[in-house]
């Protein structure tokens, strides 16, 4: 039987914002969607049932970390990273490159043979050309599989990032020719091209040339300002493909999200809201809450009182407080679960209120409560 193909359509827009389907053979994701970060073949701190009860409909891993450890082939042997994990849901993998430029010792990168560094475990040496960061991504048999790019360096080099984007362009050609015939996965090109606009929109309309299942924005979160990612969305969302997700990578605060969804993104990850509640980082509707501070050590009020998921508000402030002053193990899951069910819960009003027509109000109320 013919597993059923990936497939996107858009279902309301409102400006830019809009809301869609993303079809999968493993099940449909409702976008704009956030997606939960499982880098090592696990939400750190989060059973996959509980990622689900929070409304996810798909994670994230990373081709980099399985590739370092377990490798790719142990994942393969047991059928795939759903198997090996025990996950259902639909997985999106990465192609390894932002980790190779911002966690690998001694990178360099070669246009012919790829990214060649050694690993931040044991120092052993890898090479990770773009077939082979395709080989491995069917490998582990995700959903959605990116094309291997180079991440440069958060830089105001022109020429530099020039030439970055030119290699990612090449290597993009090279990702989809690996990638061969998978209809019942999506191949997602990756636009770069830093924080100048002439780069990005060149980026774009060469990899819409070479044609790809989805679009994602790469080369952000690496240390400009909210305001300047908001250029670099408001330079490129009128050269958007309308029938393709459109995906920004790494990102981010709610406040990134809100912005970026009215400037028409459909897809997110992050590891802010899972590392954030593994240190005592709490996002609620009514701002960050660090939940360490001893002003909560009396405070016998739940951490949001508009949490509507998981009867998370039986555990008070004081209490967590308690188990993180006490390192204790449960505070980590606890915070863990309840800030990637506020992302879900953010992800939901964001879409009602654009099948509602009332974005830009939504967007207004809360893109500076919650920054």
């Amino acid at each position: 039987m013919a597993l059923k193909k990936f497939a996107f359509k858009v279902l309301k827009k409102d400006n830019f914002s809009r809301t869609g389907i993303i079809e999968t053979h493993r099940g449909n994701i409702h976008t704009p969607a956030f997606m939960p970060v499982g880098t090592q073949a696990t939400v750190k701190a989060c059973t996959i049932n509980d990622i689900k009860k929070t409304g996810s409909e798909i994670i994230l891993g990373n081709t980099y970390h399985l590739m370092i450890r377990p490798g790719a082939d142990r994942i393969k042997n047991i059928g795939g990273l759903h198997e090996f994990m025990n996950c259902s849901l639909p997985i999106l993998t990465d192609s390894g490159g932002f980790q190779v430029m911002s966690l690998s010792k001694l990178n360099k990168i070669d246009r012919e043979k790829g990214a060649i560094f050694n690993s931040h475990v044991d120092g052993k040496k890898f090479c990770l050309s773009p077939e082979e960061s395709i080989k491995i991504q069917l490998a582990l048999n995700s959903d959605i599989v990116m094309i291997m790019d180079e991440c440069p360096k958060n830089t105001k080099d022109y020429n530099l990032i020039k030439k970055s984007m030119e290699l990612s362009l090449d290597w993009a050609k090279r990702s989809k020719r690996s990638f061969g015939k998978n209809p019942h996965k999506g191949l997602f090109g990756i636009i770069q091209g830093g924080l100048f606009k002439d780069l990005r929109i060149h980026s774009l309309k060469e990899l819409l040339k070479i044609s790809f299942d989805g679009y994602a924005i790469g080369g952000l979160a690496v240390g400009e300002t909210q305001s300047e990612m908001f250029d670099v969305l408001d330079g490129i969302k009128n050269e958007l493909p309308p029938d393709k997700p459109h995906y920004l990578m790494g990102v981010g605060t709610p406040a990134d999200i809100l912005g970026a969804v009215k400037r028409g993104v459909d897809m997110f990850d992050c590891v802010l809201p899972s590392r954030s509640g593994r240190t005592g980082l709490a996002f609620t509707w009514n701002g960050r809450v660090n939940i360490k501070n001893n002003k909560y050590q009396n405070d016998n009020s739940p951490l949001d009182s508009n949490c509507k998921n998981f009867d998370l508000n039986k555990y008070s402030k004081n209490y967590l407080n308690h188990l993180f002053n006490t390192n204790e193990i449960l505070g980590s899951m606890l915070l863990t679960l309840h800030n990637i069910n506020f992302y879900q819960e953010l992800m939901s009003a964001i879409r009602d209120n654009i099948n509602k027509g009332t974005f830009e109000e939504f967007h207004d109320k809360y893109i500076d409560k919650l920054q």
